[in-house]
């Protein structure tokens, strides 16, 4: 019961709190407003995914293409 509720105080209050300074941070080491810090992860991941099922399917041998396949 005990870990359950220092789980559940971690994960909702100490958790956002350091993800919120963590941006907070590097927005200032890199001069730049937060939201645009925000904007600019949105923009990476999207790259990223993109490259992933576009460059990176066919750089997969035959045999993961095919279980990649099958998973979806």
């Amino acid at each position: 019961m005990i870990a359950l509720l220092l789980y559940r105080t971690i994960a909702d209050h100490l958790v956002p709190w350091a993800v919120t300074l963590a941006t907070r941070m590097l927005a200032r080491s890199l001069n730049m407003p937060e939201p645009l810090v925000h904007s600019t992860g949105d923009y990476v991941v999207a790259q990223v995914t993109a490259f992933e099922h576009g460059v990176g399917k066919s750089l997969c041998p035959f045999l993961l293409r095919a279980w990649w396949r099958g998973r979806h």
